[in-house]
C-alpha cells in the first residue's frame, strides 16, 4: 500500500477563496456572540473585539501569505516551520495540527453545529453526540473522493451560506430598533473576563484561514493564487463578521443575548421571520456549517499525508496512500475523522474552541517571526511581499503573544493538557526514525 501516487494540482482561484471563506465562516460567528458580549460587557466593546480579532487575523494572514508564496507545497504550517527552523520544529507543528488542533477545531465546530441541528429538528440535547458523529462520518466519506468533489462542495455551501448572512445583516441593520453600540450588561451584573477574553473568543470564529495552505500542492499557480486567496478571504470575513454583530445587536437587547448564549442565532432568525422563515434560515446556517466542516476535513488530512510521505508518522506507508484514480488521501482522511470523533466525545465545544486556538497560535507565532529569518536568507524578488513590512508582521506577533498569555491566565489546566499531547509527539518522532534506520540497515 505504498505512496505510488501524488496529489493533483486542480484547484483554481474560485475554489481557493471559497475554501478560505468557507472554512472560516462556520459556527463561530453564530455561536460566539453571547460569550464575546459577556466578556466585553457592552455592545460597543463587543463590536470592537470582533474588529480587533479580525485585524489580528488579517495581519497574520498577510505575514503567512508572503511565506506561503515561497513554499507552495502540501502541508502548510508544517512545511513553513520546517523550512524556517528545521526538521524537529517542523514535525512538532505537523503533529500539533494532526492530533490536537485539527481534531479539536473539527470537534468544536461539529459540537456547535449539532446543537443547532438538534434545535432545528426539535430533538433533545442527548442527540448532540450522535448528530455530531453522523456529520463527521458523512463529510469524511465525501472527502474520500477526489479533491474536486470536496472543493465543489465548498463552493456550493459558500454560496448557500451567503443567503442567511445577507438576510441577517440587511434585516438587522435596517429594521432593528436597539442601540447596537451603547447597550450594557453592567446593570444586570454580568461582566466575565474583560476585553482581552472577548477578543480571544472572536479568534476561534476567525480561525481556519491558514488551512488553504495545506492544499498548496493542489492549487494551480499556487505562488500567486494562495496569498491572494488568504488576504481577500480574511478581509471579506472581517467585514461580514462586523456587520453580523451590529445586526444582531440592533435586533436583540444585550440582556436577551446573554440569556440565550449559544442559542442566540436560532432565536434571532425565528424572531425575525417567524417559525417557517426561521426554519429556512436555520437550514441555511446549518448548510453553512457543513461547508466549514467540509473545508476542515478536506484540508487537515493533507498535513497527515505530507508528514506520512516523509515517513514522520507511525504507519506512514498507510497514511500516505492516495487512491489511484481520485488522488485522495483516504487513510489520512479517515485518521482525522476518528481523532475528531474522540475530541467531540471527550470535550465540550466551548472548551475545545479556546484550546485549539491557543495550540495553533504557539506555532503561528513561530511562523510570524520566521518572516524576518526568510527575508535575511533570501534577497531575491518574492511572488508576494507583506505590505507595511515590518509593522504588519510585528502586529501579528503581538497578537499571537496576546492569545497565548490570555489563555494561560484563563485556563492553565487545559493549556498543560494540550501542550502535553503536543510534546508526546517528540519521543514518537525519535522512535519512528530509529525504526526507519533499523529497517534501512
Amino acid at each position: 500500500m505504498g505512496e505510488a501516487h501524488n496529489l493533483k494540482r486542480s484547484l483554481g482561484f474560485g475554489s481557493a477563496i471559497s475554501i478560505v471563506f468557507g472554512t472560516i465562516v462556520g459556527s463561530g460567528i453564530f455561536f460566539k456572540q453571547g460569550s464575546v458580549l459577556d466578556s466585553a460587557g457592552t455592545t460597543g466593546t463587543a463590536i470592537l473585539a470582533w474588529v480587533i480579532g479580525g485585524i489580528i487575523t488579517l495581519t497574520g494572514g498577510l505575514t503567512i501569505a508572503e511565506i506561503g508564496s515561497q513554499m507552495p507545497y502540501t502541508g502548510g504550517l508544517y512545511v513553513y516551520i520546517e523550512n524556517i527552523y528545521g526538521r524537529i520544529p517542523g514535525f512538532m507543528a505537523g503533529w500539533m495540527q494532526a492530533v490536537v488542533y485539527g481534531p479539536a477545531i473539527i470537534g468544536a465546530l461539529v459540537g456547535f453545529m449539532s446543537l443547532m441541528m438538534a434545535n432545528f429538528f426539535g430533538l433533545s440535547a442527548s442527540w448532540r453526540l450522535p448528530l455530531a458523529a453522523i456529520s463527521i462520518i458523512l463529510i469524511a466519506a465525501l472527502n474520500l473522493l477526489e479533491n474536486r468533489v470536496g472543493a465543489a462542495f465548498s463552493v456550493i455551501t459558500t454560496i448557500a451560506k451567503l443567503i442567511p448572512i445577507a438576510v441577517i445583516i440587511v434585516c438587522g441593520i435596517f429594521w432593528g430598533h436597539q442601540d447596537a453600540f451603547n447597550q450594557s450588561l453592567h446593570e444586570i451584573g454580568v461582566h466575565d473576563g474583560g476585553f482581552g477574553v472577548a477578543v480571544l473568543a472572536t479568534l476561534f470564529a476567525y480561525d481556519g484561514w491558514i488551512l488553504i495552505a495545506n492544499l498548496g500542492g493542489e492549487i494551480k499557480n499556487a505562488q500567486k493564487i494562495l496569498p491572494h486567496a488568504i488576504v481577500l478571504g480574511i478581509t471579506a470575513v472581517l467585514v461580514v463578521y462586523t456587520l453580523i454583530t451590529i445586526a444582531t445587536f440592533r435586533f436583540l437587547p444585550a440582556a436577551k443575548i446573554h440569556q440565550l448564549g449559544d442559542n442566540t442565532t436560532s432565536y434571532l432568525v425565528t424572531y425575525i421571520f417567524g417559525p417557517l422563515g426561521g426554519k429556512l434560515l436555520s437550514a441555511g446556517i446549518i448548510i453553512s456549517m457543513f461547508g466549514t466542516l467540509n473545508g476542515k476535513i478536506l484540508t487537515f488530512p493533507r498535513i497527515v499525508y505530507a508528514m506520512a510521505k516523509r515517513g514522520d508518522l507511525p504507519f506512514s506507508r498507510f497514511l500516505s496512500y492516495v487512491t489511484p484514480k481520485g488522488k485522495s488521501p483516504v487513510v489520512a482522511t479517515s485518521f482525522i475523522a476518528i481523532m475528531a470523533l474522540l475530541m467531540t466525545y471527550f470535550f465540550d465545544p466551548d472548551h475545545l474552541s479556546d484550546l485549539c486556538v491557543f495550540t495553533v497560535y504557539c506555532f503561528y507565532l513561530m511562523a510570524f517571526c520566521g518572516i524576518f529569518i526568510l527575508r535575511r536568507r533570501n534577497q531575491k524578488p518574492r511572488p508576494f511581499s507583506t505590505p507595511l513590512y515590518p509593522w504588519i508582521p510585528l502586529i501579528s506577533i503581538l497578537g499571537g503573544l496576546f492569545v497565548l498569555i490570555s489563555e494561560v491566565i484563563n485556563d492553565p489546566a487545559g493549556v498543560i493538557l494540550f501542550l502535553g499531547i503536543v510534546i508526546v509527539g517528540l519521543p514518537i518522532f525519535y522512535i519512528v526514525k530509529k525504526l526507519e534506520r533499523a529497517e534501512n540497515n
